[in-house]
C-alpha cells in the first residue's frame, strides 16, 4: 500500500482523474482517494516510483507519505 498527499487537487473531477491514471499504470489496483485530507492510497503490485509518475502525468504533484 502506497499512500500520497497530492496538495493540488481539489475536486471530484481531480480524483477521476487521479483515478483513471493509476487504474491504466494497474487496472487491478484499489485506488482509495480522501478529497479533505487531499491523500492518495494505492494498494497494487506496481512500484511507488509507477504510480507517482502516473499520477504526475495527469497533472497533479504527488508526495510520498511517510
Amino acid at each position: 500500500m502506497f499512500e500520497f498527499t497530492v496538495a493540488d487537487m481539489s475536486c471530484g473531477h481531480c480524483v477521476s482523474a487521479i483515478t483513471k491514471a493509476v487504474k491504466e499504470v494497474e487496472p487491478q489496483a484499489v485506488v482509495e482517494v480522501d478529497l479533505a485530507a487531499k491523500t492518495v492510497r494505492v494498494d497494487g503490485t506496481s512500484n511507488a516510483d509507477g504510480i507517482r509518475d502516473a499520477i504526475s502525468r495527469a497533472g497533479f504533484t504527488p508526495l510520498q507519505a511517510k
